[in-house]
């Protein structure tokens, strides 16, 4: 009599198990991995895209020859500053439908944010009094769209800072 080779029921139930487990194990680690990676890039777009604006604007404060809005000892929710150009007097930055924006003198605004992250709570404080030039605390808070329903995707910071007219 011959004997036929092949696998048992109980090998094939081992095999199978052994099997599955490496499989949920990879995918386990792939699904964390890809997690970590959305929430690196959500990261990376939001604090880019701050620093960007509010270097920006600290550079025009520190540059302005006058500050216009707000005025001393007030605050408000757009920022006017003359400049030494006559073209791009005055500078203001304000937010428009969630996007940070520049108009320099008559020329139409730019946006300074794009289409990734939503801006919010803009706010300037004029720390100086009626004998100085003005000194300035900035605020807006950035946040990143959710395109996916995973958590790890979002991320939200406030940007402060602070410049004095020179």
């Amino acid at each position: 009599m011959k004997k036929i080779k092949g696998f048992t029921l109980v090998e094939t139930i081992l095999y199978i198990s052994i099997a599955s487990i490496l499989l949920l194990t990879i995918s386990f680690f792939l699904t964390n991995m890809l997690q970590t990676r959305s929430k690196g890039v959500a990261i990376s777009e939001v604090e880019g895209q701050g620093m960007q604006v509010m270097q920006l604007m600290t550079e025009t404060v520190r540059n302005a020859t006058l500050l216009n809005t707000p005025a001393a000892s007030t605050s408000s929710t757009t920022l006017s500053v003359n400049t030494t150009s006559a073209t791009t007097s005055p500078t203001v930055f304000a937010l428009s439908g969630g996007v940070l924006q520049i108009k320099e003198g008559t020329a139409a605004a730019i946006p300074l944010t794009n289409s990734k992250v939503i801006a919010s709570g803009l706010s300037f404080t004029n720390f100086g009094t009626a004998s100085t030039s003005g000194s300035v605390r900035m605020q807006f808070t950035l946040t990143m769209i959710n395109f996916a329903t995973s958590s790890g995707f979002s991320y939200v910071k406030t940007f402060i800072g602070t410049a004095t007219v020179r």
